[in-house]
């Protein structure tokens, strides 16, 4: 049976993940997509804080993490950073990336 551990604690493990998600992000417009930025979106909008979850069921969330989520995580972290404007324009590329993309 799997064990139960608190998200951050899978962390370490969960690289390849985490990398598969930023990059399926990037090819949908999100040029700017990161691990870290990924790993915060999931403790922020879909875990809550750090819950006690299996490793698979943290896996599966990161894969199945939406980028209307994402890109609503990156609007609330826009209004909440001291660099307003920098993350203003971040919002505008990628919103101009997918709007190239169709």
């Amino acid at each position: 049976m799997e064990e139960y551990k608190y998200v951050s604690e899978w962390k370490s493990v969960l690289g390849p993940a985490l990398q598969s998600k930023a990059e399926e992000l990037m090819t949908m417009g999100y040029a700017r997509a990161t691990q870290e930025d990924v790993w915060n979106c999931l403790k922020k909008k879909v875990w809550k804080g750090d819950p006690e979850k299996r490793l698979h069921q943290v896996v599966q969330d990161i894969m199945h993490l939406s980028s209307n989520l994402y890109m609503s995580y990156l609007t609330v972290s826009a209004y909440q950073d001291d660099d307003l404007m920098a993350s203003i324009n971040a919002l505008t590329e990628s919103a101009e990336d997918q709007h190239e993309s169709k």
